[in-house]
């Protein structure tokens, strides 16, 4: 098992900002991207964020300080996706430091593109260990810490809907399963009070897929509204379904990719 705690802890802010004060939430993958964007707002909104990273131990602690800075707790947890021990205690790990688990984020996912043919049963493997087990296994885990309000968000990808470009057969393979995943989620744990809710992005500009990168005037032209989308806007629809505007809002699928799927 490859699992590792650093803490960050801030002074407890007051219930002036928004419904999210006095939540805890933990997001996987929260070092950088899309994940760091959602940490930061989370914290923004009130709440205590714990955030997993694989080997980015100076960008999770960057961002740890920044929650810190709004006054918030913030705890660190170096886990691997790909290992399920890692994945189980990482969500104990969040639930015992803050006492409490409301939101879960699984957002850390690899995407590896290539044509069928090419692609090793190892990297099959892996990609749906991280991208399908372990959101699977981290629902699991929070699920026995979560209570009525509880909230689970996944990261899909536009790809489940709409593969726009050759060599994704992988990726949107991973992604879609997790349509499935939220929809019986949303059954299950509708009666417990529990939401969960996938968010697919289309292309975003972050460190894995860059707006000025190779392929990005294409991937732009996909969309509606021609352009890359930010982290912040994905986060944003993220915070929503968290917090008490989202609470009517179960199994859904929601398209924040500027009109790719459209």
């Amino acid at each position: 098992m490859s699992m590792k705690t650093t803490e960050t802890t801030g002074m407890t802010g007051t219930a002036d900002m928004n419904d999210l004060y006095g939540k805890a939430a933990l997001v996987t993958g929260g070092s950088r991207g899309i994940g760091e964007a959602v940490a930061l707002r989370l914290a923004r909104e009130g709440a205590d964020v714990a955030l997993t990273h694989r080997d980015s131990e100076e960008s999770a602690r960057r961002v740890a300080e920044k929650i810190k800075a709004m006054g918030r707790r913030a705890l660190v947890v170096r886990a691997d996706s790909a290992d399920p021990e890692a994945v189980r205690a990482a969500v104990d790990a969040a639930a015992a430091e803050f006492g409490r688990l409301d939101i879960l984020v699984n957002n850390a996912g690899i995407g590896l593109v290539g044509p069928i043919g090419e692609i090793a049963a190892e990297d099959v493997d892996r990609t749906l260990y991280v991208n399908v087990r372990a959101p699977f296994l981290a629902c699991q885990a929070a699920l026995a810490h979560m209570g009525e309000g509880g909230r689970i968000i996944t990261i899909g990808s536009c790809v489940a809907e709409r593969v726009a470009f050759p060599g994704a057969s992988l990726y949107a393979t991973g992604k879609a399963a997790l349509t499935g995943l939220t929809k019986a989620l949303a059954r299950e744990l509708g009666p417990r009070g529990v939401t969960a809710n996938l968010v697919h992005p289309g292309p975003v500009d972050t460190g894995m897929n860059p707006a000025d990168g190779p392929g990005a005037d294409y991937q732009s032209g996909l969309t509606a509204l021609g352009r890359y989308g930010k982290p912040e806007e994905i986060a944003a629809t993220v915070a929503h379904l968290a917090g008490a505007q989202g609470r009517y809002i179960t199994g859904a699928s929601i398209a924040v990719d500027g009109g790719l799927t459209a």
